[in-house]
């Protein structure tokens, strides 16, 4: 392992003393694995109610123009208007937006939140056009991807505020600049508080992997899918606020050679066509973003 990630190791894995954070992330997860069919509302609205911030968020978005619905004045509404899976995303990224107090954020946090929202519906898009079998899980990983950045802004705040600005004046990728100036990537710190968080493996491999694909061991399939959908989102402006200099060519991609091994349904795949639906769903993505934490930080 890395020396400059070892010594920050004692201060990721005490990124779990936040109560908040592990609470409601455990069950759920556990939740998600069920099927639609099998999820309790009742059990959903307690666990939403259990924290006061998020409660609101739920609220407020229930009544926000997205949905045109006025006077949703209870948590269990809410849940209602808004649907199980827009749910679980407002649970999960309010939990660990909490997790970075405003001082400490190096991208902007509505510029995050977008492209993990982004590449998550992107991810659940694609796992259905190929026929992988479970959509959900796909949409759970694009999500949570990129918590090794949270945890750099936690963690050595200064200087991934230099990676970044690095990064977008140079045009290249954060992990790019993450390798030049701490040693280390977002991937491999994520991967230390996913594993003392206790995530599950193939989640903890896809935020380890997400940008080495060829590293990966056990989900591959996953991690290329989220490997994918990272690169479309930040082709298609939903990336992490800069103008990102990018040559790709997806069908030489070691990610998409491995997706079709596995499910050759992505050769005949129209991309051109997967791109266009990708922006057309940006106004939803955006306005699902802003109405969650759009917040005075």
């Amino acid at each position: 392992m890395n020396e400059q990630l070892e010594k920050l190791r004692p201060r990721i894995n005490a990124l779990d003393t936040i109560p908040t954070i592990p609470t409601i992330i455990q069950p759920l997860l556990a939740m998600m694995q069920l099927p639609p069919d099998q999820m309790d509302l009742e059990k959903v609205a307690e666990l939403v109610s259990y924290d006061e911030t998020i409660a609101l968020q739920c609220l407020r978005m229930a009544n926000s123009p997205l949905f045109g619905i006025r006077q949703v004045e209870t948590v269990r509404r809410a849940l209602i208007v808004l649907g199980m899976k827009r749910v679980q995303s407002i649970l999960l990224s309010c939990s660990l937006n909490q997790l970075v107090p405003a001082d400490k954020w190096a991208l902007d946090a509505l510029v995050f939140w977008r492209h993990s929202m982004g590449c998550a519906l992107v991810t659940r898009k694609m796992a259905q056009m190929i026929g992988y079998p479970d959509p959900e899980k796909a949409y759970l990983t694009g999500l949570l991807h990129d918590l090794g950045i949270l945890v750099n802004s936690l963690v050595c705040t200064e200087d991934f505020r230099k990676c970044v600005e690095t990064a977008a004046a140079k045009g290249i990728s954060i992990n790019r600049a993450e390798e030049e100036h701490l040693g280390f990537t977002h991937g491999q710190s994520g991967k230390i508080l996913a594993e003392r968080w206790h995530l599950p493996a193939d989640l903890t491999e896809v935020i380890e992997f997400h940008h080495d694909v060829a590293s990966a061991q056990n989900a591959r399939p996953l991690v290329s899918m989220v490997h994918l959908s990272d690169l479309l989102c930040r082709l298609c402006e939903l990336g992490y606020g800069y103008y990102e200099v990018m040559g790709v060519e997806f069908t030489g991609d070691v990610a998409w050679a491995s997706l079709v091994e596995h499910y050759p349904a992505l050769a005949s795949m129209d991309l051109a066509r997967f791109t266009l639906d990708i922006e057309g769903a940006m106004e939803e993505i955006v306005g699902l973003v802003d109405a969650v934490f759009r917040t005075k930080r």
